[in-house]
């Protein structure tokens, strides 16, 4: 499912209470809201969903595929999702 189709989805279940165009706006606010609180290193939890976190990935010792020399992987912060119970039991 793309982002076009999740639009379709959510205004198929809402019906005539808000058009496409006006979800479309409301899960492009919620991502941007999502974002912005990740990019401040808050965690974003929504109970029966899943929490969005960010974490610390440390550096390691790789191997370029290629090459088969080792490389180094410089540590990056991530973002990570676990998924909620609701989410977990409908898959």
């Amino acid at each position: 499912m793309n982002k076009s189709d999740l639009i379709s989805a959510v205004q198929g279940i809402l019906g005539d209470e808000l058009s496409k165009a006006a979800v479309e706006r409301v899960l492009n606010a919620l991502q941007e809201a999502i974002r912005e609180a990740v990019a401040r290193h808050d965690t974003v939890q929504l109970v029966g969903f899943g929490t969005f976190s960010v974490a610390s990935r440390a550096a390691r010792t790789g191997v370029n595929p290629r090459t088969k020399q080792k490389i180094r992987i410089p540590g990056k912060m991530v973002v990570k999702f676990r998924p909620g119970t609701d989410l977990s039991r409908a898959v």
